[in-house]
């Protein structure tokens, strides 16, 4: 598979070659969903409480008698039938939302992702991402000779700190490390721009 590499102008100035397997895979939208899903399931923490009836403070007398007076039967007010009464089945803080997913799976729906990206073309690939200062302009100035337009995900192999520091107060645009990658930022943000050492780290990681 070979991916093209844009020069600082944005227009293609040579090709990369890179793993059939990481940037060539067939297109699997329920394995791809299957990640997606169960990397936010797993990123969610069990904070929420309800009560039950038996939490909830309310009488336990009998509100009326039994018969005679037209109306139910009701025994306490704590029922869930009532407004004001307990759950059925209430949440509590330490409900598990946690999804298993294989390493082997992981792998073959990020390698899904990515070449998903390579052929609707909203994947591209650059020799390096330098600034001299810290400056969210030149950083503007930057993506926007790339051609690059809309939210942007940039992933390079190490981190420059001038880079991450110009990144952040630009509310499009993401900086992340290659082990960072998730699913959810590949499938959330409309142009991928990853550097040539990011490429060859994928391969190492997912190959």
């Amino acid at each position: 598979m070979d991916l093209k590499l844009i020069n600082d102008s944005g227009k293609p100035a040579a090709t990369l070659s890179a793993s059939d397997a990481l940037f060539a895979r067939e297109y699997n939208e329920a394995l791809i969903h299957q990640v997606v899903t169960a990397f936010q399931a797993n990123a969610r923490s069990g904070n929420r409480a309800q009560k039950s009836r038996g939490e909830v403070n309310k009488s336990h007398k009998k509100p009326w008698q039994q018969k005679g007076t037209g109306r139910a039967r009701a025994g306490q007010a704590n029922s869930p039938l009532w407004r004001g009464g307990g759950k059925i089945f209430p949440s509590s803080p330490d409900e598990n939302f946690s999804q298993k997913v294989n390493r082997k799976m992981y792998r073959a729906g990020i390698a899904s992702i990515l070449s998903q990206l390579v052929r609707e073309g909203r994947l591209s690939v650059v020799e390096q991402i330098a600034l001299d200062a810290p400056k969210t302009k030149l950083f503007a100035q930057k993506i926007k000779s790339l051609g690059l337009s809309g939210t942007l995900l940039v992933v390079t192999d190490k981190i420059d700190e001038n880079v991450f520091l110009s990144a952040r107060n630009l509310p499009h645009v993401l900086v992340l490390e290659t082990q960072e990658v998730d699913p959810v930022s590949l499938v959330r943000f409309e142009n991928v721009l990853l550097t040539k050492a990011a490429v060859t780290q994928f391969e190492e990681i997912l190959g």
